[in-house]
């Protein structure tokens, strides 16, 4: 892969060392002329009947290139508005209650936790375990396992063990998608959601969700809507989409879909297997770097996530901005993340180690 390349792609690089896509990824300038070409058009045409099918139209290329990053069929894919729109119309549309049981770790992000924490009230009981030991949690009143596939923290694997249960497994995939090599059938989860702005470059508002069909059977709608029906002119006598697509977004806006399509083409013409060797191989470089330094690295996976301890990460953040590099702070937790991208070359690393 020309990692020169793929990084003339994203105007930030030019001046800034941006490791934060585990917050959301740098844009291509092909995504911001995308976007702004279909406001042009918007604004210029009105929006009217041609508007719609080219929100549609632009709703089923980007549902196929999600597909095609996991190796799915799009009939397998709801696009939805984010991770944690995923996960909340599973665990909401299972309609769990009183004597049923979600595992779940003590290393998940809000958008995990507040479809938990909904789930709760409803008389579910929800028990945290350590992320390790999630699959050795799992015992005969479990009804279901939420958990990430990586960790947001620091970039921990969830357990292989989890592919062996016979409990149903859905996995947060913000840190997965897009970052690593993501199989989901492979991973013998029942449902994956993950976010379209982080490792997949595209717009806020984005993401992904898919559905083992067996499972999906089993699933409530939670919000159904006009995107839902099978033929929404049908009204009380209508239907809703025997795929995925039932579990779509209601309304996902035209240039945001136009972005994250043009987003994802850049990074599918630079090679999926590429981009997430590369992308691993620097963040381990990092890793090893910070260590030889004294400092104090999370334990993690191969994946793209380095964390690391500092007692004033705040003011780190905020004094690595000022040098040009972007990352993040981990609230109520001293430590510091940086998200390593295909497109962090060695002079990206080099400046965030000579800053700190």
């Amino acid at each position: 892969m020309d990692v020169d390349a793929l990084r003339a792609q994203f105007p930030v690089l030019e001046r800034k060392a941006y490791m934060n896509s585990g917050t959301d990824g740098p844009l291509p300038a092909a995504a911001v002329a995308a976007a702004r070409a279909e406001l042009d058009d918007a604004g210029s045409s009105g929006r009217v009947t041609a508007h719609f099918e080219r929100r549609s139209a632009l709703l089923e290329e980007l549902r196929a290139a999600y597909a095609r990053l996991l190796g799915a069929s799009a009939g397998e894919v709801a696009v939805t508005t984010s991770t944690t729109d995923g996960i909340g119309r599973v665990i909401a549309g299972l309609g769990l209650g009183q004597g049923d049981e979600i595992v779940t770790s003590d290393q998940e992000h809000p958008g995990v936790v507040g479809p938990l924490l909904a789930a709760r009230r409803r008389g579910v009981n929800v028990r945290v375990v350590p992320f390790a030991d999630v699959a050795e949690a799992v015992g005969p009143e479990t009804t279901l396992v939420a958990v990430s596939h990586v960790s947001w923290i620091a970039g921990a694997v969830a357990p292989s063990a989890l592919s062996e249960l016979d409990v149903p497994v859905i996995f947060d995939g913000a840190q997965g998608a897009g970052a690593i090599h993501v199989d989901p059938a492979a991973l013998g989860c029942v449902a994956y959601a993950a976010a379209g702005q982080k490792w997949l470059c595209g717009a806020d508002g984005t993401g992904l969700l898919w559905l083992d069909p067996g499972f999906a059977q089993q699933l409530e709608l939670v919000t159904p809507g006009y995107v839902s029906f099978a033929d929404a002119s049908a009204g009380f006598e209508g239907s809703f989409k025997e795929s995925a697509a039932r579990f779509d977004a209601p309304v996902l806006p035209r240039e945001g879909l136009a972005m994250s399509v043009a987003a994802i083409r850049v990074l599918e013409e630079a090679g999926w297997d590429d981009l997430h060797a590369t992308a691993v191989a620097q963040a381990r470089r990092l890793a090893d770097a910070l260590r030889d330094s004294g400092r104090t690295v999370m334990p993690r996976g191969a994946t793209t996530l380095v964390s690391w301890e500092d007692a004033y990460a705040e003011q780190t953040r905020d004094r690595l901005a000022q040098a040009g590099v972007i990352l993040r702070n981990l609230p109520r937790r001293a430590l510091v993340r940086a998200s390593v991208g295909a497109w962090n070359d060695d002079a990206d690393l080099d400046r965030l180690l000579g800053a700190l």
